[in-house]
């Protein structure tokens, strides 16, 4: 049976991290969720209930996201939410933890995963944004729709990006936008898109926007691979249009670690909302396996 999930706030570098954690097996691997860019833990509403009920399940708003602060003045990137993850592993949970990651988020998983060593016990992601050596990594979501609507270079102007940041924060461009990455849209709803437009209303949140525009590409994703020395699983949502999933999953089998599992899906960007119940019954499968 899951326990009922408790919000709570970290503290990392000085800044409070909204958190939530639920269900209480001490003997099986802990998993902590990661969102990807302009989500939060919310993104995990229809995941967290269901592992909860067998594992020790964690989520965090990544600094920049969602309930955590936003502040100005801090180098956004693959590093700072590398370093977070980890941080939070070894002063939260103190176990060694499965790290499932969506997008953006799986990138930061992946490079936490690999820098935890053998606090890590897995890594799972989930149609993980990131460069590989030899490729330039493109802007992809709201980055990648502002540059085919305006272009790349008058993306550098503020008065710019405040334009944009305010159509992007509205209610029925937030629907659109995820209409475009859900192939099953029944969990496009009006409790989704406000997860994601409450945040974009915070102080600081616009200054966080605008490092879409300049995110450090990060170390790459086959020099991860080759450090990370955990189980890896890929859950593909092959129909994914922000990313050619199709596409990457050539370079992904290339480099991941021989042992790799692999499950392709019907589904988008974001599968574990778009089809949880399938989702959640791989990740419970997979996790299963691990010792």
């Amino acid at each position: 049976m899951a326990c009922a999930a408790v919000s709570a706030s970290w503290t990392f570098r000085g800044s409070p991290i909204h958190c939530v954690a639920a269900g209480d097996d001490q003997q099986r691997p802990a998993v902590l969720l990661v969102h990807g860019f302009g989500a939060s833990t919310d993104h995990w509403r229809h995941n967290l209930p269901v592992l909860s009920e067998s594992y020790e399940v964690h989520a965090v708003d990544l600094l920049g996201f969602g309930r955590s602060a936003k502040p100005a003045g801090v180098a956004y990137g693959g590093a700072l939410w590398r370093d977070l993850l980890c941080a939070y592993v070894r002063e939260r949970i103190g176990r060694p933890t499965v790290l499932v990651g969506n997008s953006l988020g799986g990138y930061s998983a992946l490079a936490a995963g690999a820098a935890l060593g053998d606090d890590c016990a897995g890594v799972v992601l989930l149609n993980a944004a990131g460069p590989f050596s030899e490729e330039k990594a493109p802007l992809k979501g709201w980055g990648a729709i502002a540059r085919k609507s305006i272009g790349t270079a008058i993306l550098k102007s503020p008065v710019v990006q405040r334009v944009l940041f305010e159509n992007l924060r509205r209610p029925a461009t937030i629907r659109r936008t995820l209409r475009q990455v859900y192939i099953d849209q029944t969990n496009v709803d009006d409790e989704l898109v406000e997860a994601i437009r409450q945040p974009s209303l915070d102080p600081g949140a616009f200054g966080v926007f605008r490092t879409v525009f300049d995110i450090p590409s990060g170390q790459p994703l086959d020099e991860l691979f080759a450090e990370l020395k955990a189980p890896l699983l890929l859950l593909w949502g092959i129909r994914d249009p922000w990313i050619n999933a199709a596409g990457r999953r050539e370079a992904f089998q290339r480099y991941a670690p021989e042992a790799t599992t692999e499950v392709v899906l019907e589904a988008g960007h974001c599968p574990h909302d778009e089809v949880p119940s399938i989702v959640n019954a791989e990740l419970l499968q997979w996790l299963g396996t691990l010792p």
